[in-house]
């Protein structure tokens, strides 16, 4: 009799027991309305089925988040043991942990804003969301990056300027050593000069075949004393050269994570405020929902209301009405844009 009792409850039909107004139904019926297709191309056409197909694998995994879980393994529990979880897999076995972290960092990575996007607009079409009244604040993250290998611009441009200060007299010297006639006319040149120096050099080396030595104790030649002197300028002038294009319009940058910038995050449990490498992190929000959000390297959000608003039209196709912003994004130019 316990045994027929425990199949009769394990055949019970899951729709008698959801009710009709749960959140994972509405879940589910929006998820079957948006268009799955950059879902899908991110599976390989070769190989095996997936055990789950990747509609029901989003369902899992937005409605885990919906109920604040995010930890792989205990989604992987959930499926196993929570009701809705079984009525959103409808039949499929149970994905383990390893599967649902590589749905999440493979699969969606690739599909995510343009699900982000479907999603909006279904919410502009239940009247949930009329793009009329925008609201924008910023918030500081920090990065997952060392902070203590952070570039200045000020430190680059002095070590710089130091720089090209000694090709002139290292041209000098080559033009003795050699009788040739290197020259630096402008700042601009100074690498190709280098270049068409490390050039010749090599072919000295190769008429002449010195013998190059190393260590203590060693005698170098001019020819192999120049020609390391070169390489060195070469590869500092190429390190400083990629440091401002990294820096761009920024006063610093982190070397393990070129994109943050070192921010003053908020003031922590001890009250200490520090530079650290962060991310000027955009969020727009209307009647309670997020409707985008961005990360900037900006310290200032002054520079992010342009480009964000820009975005938003660009991933909804419409421009809204209203955009309420704090005095921080305040400036001449930020009012001649929204006007």
């Amino acid at each position: 009799m316990k045994v027929d009792s425990v199949q009769l409850i394990m055949n019970l039909n899951y729709e008698v027991l959801i009710p009709e107004n749960d959140s994972v139904r509405l879940l589910s019926q929006i998820v079957e309305e948006m268009d799955l297709s950059g879902l899908n191309q991110a599976y390989s056409l070769f190989g095996r089925n997936s055990a789950v197909p990747p509609r029901i694998m989003l369902k899992i995994i937005l409605y885990a988040y919906m109920e604040g879980i995010y930890s792989s393994r205990k989604i992987e529990k959930a499926c196993h043991r929570d009701l809705n979880f079984k009525w959103l897999l409808s039949g499929y076995p149970a994905p383990d942990h390893n599967t649902i972290c590589r749905f999440r960092k493979e699969r969606l990575t690739f599909c995510l804003e343009d699900l982000y996007v479907q999603f909006v607009r279904q919410l502009r079409t239940r009247g949930e969301v009329e793009f009329e009244n925008l609201f924008i604040d910023g918030t500081k993250i920090e990065a997952n990056a060392n902070k203590y290998t952070f570039v200045w611009r000020k430190s680059a441009d002095k070590y710089h300027a130091r720089l090209i200060a000694k090709i002139p007299d290292f041209l000098a010297r080559i033009n003795n050593a050699f009788s040739t006639a290197f020259s630096l006319q402008a700042e601009d040149e100074a690498l190709i000069v280098l270049r068409q120096v490390h050039t010749c050099l090599l072919r000295l080396i190769e008429l002449k075949n010195p013998a190059f030595v190393h260590g203590k104790g060693q005698r170098k030649t001019v020819l192999q004393k120049l020609f390391e002197e070169c390489e060195e300028l070469i590869e500092k002038k190429e390190m400083y050269d990629r440091y401002f294009e990294l820096l761009g319009n920024r006063n610093n940058f982190c070397k393990t994570d070129s994109d943050a910038t070192f921010l003053h995050m908020k003031d922590d449990h001890m009250r200490n405020a520090q530079l650290k490498p962060g991310y000027n992190m955009q969020i727009a929000v209307e009647g309670g929902y997020v409707i985008a959000c961005n990360a900037y390297s900006n310290a200032n959000d002054l520079w992010t209301l342009k480009p964000f608003l820009e975005k938003i039209k660009g991933m909804y196709g419409c421009t809204v009405e209203n955009v309420i912003c704090d005095a921080g994004y305040e400036s001449e130019e930020n009012y001649a844009y929204l006007e």
